[in-house]
Formats: structure tokens, sequence, C-alpha cells
């Protein structure tokens, strides 16, 4: 069912997609595109290319149109540099610089046939489990297949009215806007914008301006430079510095390409696309995507698609993503330690022109809770209308839902549980089992995938230093040392365990101990000085049990050490 048109940006844009569909061509398929460049790890800021428009094109099948959404993969571009901290590769793939990327070799050890094919194989898997459906278009298919052969001819054909386009923008600086403050990282790294986005209009190469790059026949690569070309005969020339050059006929020739700023107007011609959004690279005055709007009625006959301007997708800690830097995650690492519905909503909740970032750190805890907490709302139906629309876009698709967890348990204490238990199955079903006595985990299928993903999390992104590890033996001399008040706590706890073991059991008790003490009842509200008597006593606790004065819940914490251990670890006798 669709979403309210005021209550989101996705229905929304759908609106307008369907509208400017049927005023171009009624009752026909409706066609919004992506492109990504598997030039090195495709990340999580270039997701955003694909989410958005996957995102409206799924409203738009919901509603019950045909829709197509192209995921253009430009292997046929340049390849550029040798990006940083990629496994398998070093300075020797410079050599490479200047070739398709499907001419690359794979990173040593890669299981694929080429550098565009290794980059392109993750994100395929990783949009496989996001459950974005999509036709992928190989650039290099298409060119050598001669698919574009007459939109090549014919662009070359009206080189001179492209030339007196590009030229106005050549001449034309954006004027300066007046900084309020100084570029911060993600700044610096918009301004600098991406390969394609940079790459020159193929002006300046020779006497005559020519849209069409030649890839050498003999190094391959694109350092060519067109001298000369017919357009009754289709004959062309070009040389290379690397010495060769040759003549041939263009309209028999399938090694080069147009440059990007003709090619990808050329391309919103040929496939017909309604809806494409665009990177802040993309968008600015002078831009590929501003100067494809001029280029691609008067030279092919078509229009430009809407094309929304979508901001940067941070990481907790980290600016702006570039993927020629190493190290920057990619979806495969964010699936890794959360939910598909959970990244899907990330993007989903966002307009394209907010900015958002992707926790890795300790916020994924509050993350998880949030969402828990609309899943709640919207069980509940008193989910506000914007929030109601993300969240169903996050759990499914037109073609229905996406496997979730059956018992989707807090991800902090899935987390808490197998920072303790370091994954041994066993001990982390018995803990599961007693959070709640009355509706026990028989089977940790039943909280899978969502344990899976907070292991990984602990495994891969806490620090070894942070981890918990919970003392062998007790520590006499902090027992020894113990005041009658902390032992008086302690004996409290320890008298209350058996009948209070369980998650909410054993929250009630902790929380419980100072209030007893200080002469309150158990269900008292907390008073400043209580709330210091509270964080004393758990203090206390935490270096009991694991030897410092901070760790996971001390409800967790406790069902996780188990009942005999925790009596002999605070200085009582085992049950």
């Amino acid at each position: 069912m669709a979403a309210s048109t005021e209550t989101d940006w996705v229905s929304r844009f759908a609106d307008d997609v369907i509208a400017e569909s049927e005023r171009r061509a009624p009752g026909k398929t409706v066609v919004v595109a992506s492109g990504l460049s598997p030039s090195g790890p495709i990340h999580l800021g270039n997701l955003r290319e694909v989410m958005t428009p996957h995102l409206v094109a799924d409203e738009i099948r919901r509603r019950g149109y045909q829709v197509r959404h192209l995921i253009s993969f430009d292997d046929f571009d340049r390849y550029r540099k040798v990006p940083n901290g990629v496994p398998g590769v070093d300075a020797s793939w410079a050599e490479h610089i200047g070739k398709p990327l499907t001419s690359v070799p794979a990173p040593a050890g890669s299981a694929y046939p080429n550098w565009a094919e290794h980059f392109k194989a993750q994100i395929v898997a990783s949009l496989a489990e996001l459950g974005v459906e999509y036709d992928p278009i190989s650039q290099t298919e298409q060119y050598t297949s001669g698919a574009y052969r007459e939109q090549v001819l014919h662009a070359m054909q009206h080189r001179r009215e492209i030339d007196e386009i590009l030229a106005q923008y050549r001449t034309k600086k954006a004027p300066a806007k007046q900084q309020q403050k100084p570029l911060d990282e993600a700044e610096v790294a918009a301004a600098e914008g991406s390969g394609a986005a940079a790459e020159d209009d193929g002006s300046g190469s020779g006497a005559e301006y020519y849209p069409y790059k030649p890839f050498c026949a003999e190094c391959g690569k694109d350092f060519t430079t067109v001298t000369a070309y017919d357009d009754e005969t289709t004959e062309m020339t070009y040389t290379c510095t690397c010495g060769h050059g040759e003549t041939v006929l263009l309209r028999e020739f399938d090694r080069g390409k147009l440059v990007w700023k003709v090619d990808w107007p050329m391309r919103w011609a040929y496939e017909g696309v309604v809806f494409e959004p665009s990177g802040v690279d993309h968008s600015s005055p002078g831009s590929s995507f501003q100067v494809g709007g001029q280029i691609v009625g008067p030279i092919f006959g078509g229009k430009q698609p809407i094309g929304p301007m979508y901001a940067f997708v941070g990481i907790s800690g980290m600016a702006k993503m570039s993927s020629s830097k190493g190290g920057v995650p990619v979806p495969a690492d964010a699936l890794r330690i959360m939910e598909p519905q959970i990244l899907r909503w990330l993007y989903a909740r966002r307009r394209p022109n907010q900015s958002f970032k992707i926790a890795f750190d300790q916020e994924i805890q509050r993350l998880y809770d949030e969402w828990d907490a609309l899943t709640r709302k919207v069980e509940e139906g008193a989910a506000l209308p914007a929030d109601q629309a993300a969240y169903s876009r996050a759990v499914g698709t037109a073609a229905g839902e996406l496997p979730r967890t059956p018992r989707p348990l807090p991800y902090r204490t899935l987390a808490s549980v197998a920072d303790i238990t370091a994954g041994a199955e066993q001990q982390t079903l018995r803990i599961l089992s007693e959070l709640d006595p009355e509706r026990p985990i028989a089977t940790l299928d039943e909280v899978r995938p969502r344990l899976d993903r907070a292991e990984a999390w602990i495994t891969t992104q806490v620090p070894a230093e942070q981890r918990t590890v919970v003392r062998a033996e007790p520590d006499e001399g902090r027992l020894a040392a113990l005041d009658d008040a902390g032992r008086g706590a302690l004996k409290l706890l320890l008298d209350g365990l058996a009948s209070h073991w369980s998650l909410d059991g054993l929250t009630t008790l902790v929380y419980a101990v100072p209030k007893v003490q200080a002469g309150l009842e158990p269900d008292a509200k907390p008073t400043p000085e209580l709330k210091v008597a509270q964080r004393a006593f758990f203090a206390l606790l935490y270096e009991l049990l694991v030897g410092r004065d901070t760790g996971p819940r001390l409800p967790t914490l406790l069902l996780a050490v188990g009942q005999d251990r925790v009596r002999t670890l605070l200085g009582a006798p085992a049950a």
C-alpha cells in the first residue's frame, strides 16, 4: 500500500516520477537509474546512488506500475590511480593507469577475471542481501558490442555543437562563495569531486574538438589524441603517447568511449531515464549533470531526468568517504554488524539532501534501541506517518518482507553476551534462555541473524582492551578491604540472586540494593544522593567481577557469569 504523499520524500518523488514518465511516454515502463564505478571499493557513500532510486522505484512498483531500475556499472571508465589499502595491490598496478577497468588485472589472489569484476562482485552480493531489484548494465559490454555505435557517430557528427555548449562552461567559473568557516575534511573532499565528475570533456587534446576517446590498440590506454575525422566515411585517425598511431573506421571501431560529459546525457536519451540522483560533485555549477542537461535535448533528442542531489554518508568518527582512501567501509562491512532492515532504514528515513552517519562504534547500540522502539510503535499503531513509511520501506519491498530475526532481543544485550562468552554457543544459549524465564529462548536460531551481527560487531569493531574478561578468581584483597556498607550491599545482592534470576529481576535487584541500604522501599524514586550511591555500588560490582569500574549492563553481566560464579567472585560460597 502506498504511503501518503504528504508524509515522506519517497512518495513525493514517486509522484513526480510517475507524472513525468506519463508526460513523456504514457503507459510505458518507468525508468530510474544509478551509476557505479568499480574503480575501487564501492563504499557506503556510493550506496546512496543506488538506494535513492531503489526506494523510489519500489514505491512506484507498489503502486502497480512497471518500473526498471538500471544500475550502470561504469567498467569501461579509465583506471585513474592505484587506490590505497586494497589487499593484493601494490605500486606495480600503476602501469595499468589509462586502461579500461575491465582490462586491469584483479588484485592478487582474486577469483575474478579483472579489476572491475572484483569490485562489482562485493556490491552485487550486498544488493541481493538488501533486497534491491535492478537490471545491471556493463558499459564495457555496451561499447564493445556496438550498442552505442549510432550514438557515437551522431556525437562525432555534432561535435561542433557539443563543443559550443561545453565552451559556455569552460569560460564561466562559479562565483566564489563567502566561507563562514574553514572547510572541513568532508567539504574539501566534496570540492575535489569524484573521478567521473572531474573527467575532462574532451577539449584541449588537439586542434579540433572530438567527444570520443579511443583506447590505443598497442598499449591499451587512453593517452590518445584524435587528429582527424571524416564525417562521410567515419575514418578516424588517432595517435598515442606510446608512439602508436592508426586510422580506423569509427563505424566498425568499438575500442573507445564518449567522454563523460557527453556519455552521460547520451545514456539518458538511449535508456529513457526519468529519475537519476547524483552526488554533490556532479551537481555543482558547470558539472556533468548541469552540462548534460544542456546536451541531452539538442544533441540526442532526449530529456534530462529528475535528478535530486544527494548528500554524503559518513561513518561515526570519520569524514566524507572516498574510495581512493584505504580502509573505507563498504556495504558488506555494515551488513556484517547490522541487519539489512537497519541499513535500509538509514537511507529511507533521511531525505537525499540530508547527510547522515552510519555507526560502527557504540552508537550502533543506540541505533538499534531506536529501531526497536519504532517497531513497537508501528505494532501499536502509534508511529507517525513518515516514520511508519520509512519503517515499511526498511522491512521489505514490493516483492515481500526481508527475512527477519524471530525474537529480536536488544542488540546491546546480545552484544554484551557475545562479549562475555566470546561466541561460545552453549554458554550463549544458557544466558539467553535465562533472560525471560517465562518465555525462554530454546534455540539460538530464534535470535539470529541479529545475534550474529552483534557477535561480529564485538569481534571486529570493539578494541581488545575494551572487551570484557571475567575474573578467574576472587579479588581477595578488595573483598577484605570492604567496609560494613560494602559487605552489606553484597549480602543484599547475594540474598536476592536466586529469586531475581532473570533480566528484569536482576535489573530491579541491582537498583534496589542501595535503596534498601538507605532505608527506602525497593521501588522508591531515586534522589540525586541515591544515584551517587547506585553508581558507587555498580562500580564495586564491576571491580569484583571484571576488574574495572565499567562494563556491560550489570543484569546481563550477572546472567552471563552465572549464579555460582557470581557468588564466588563476590565472596560467598556457591549455593
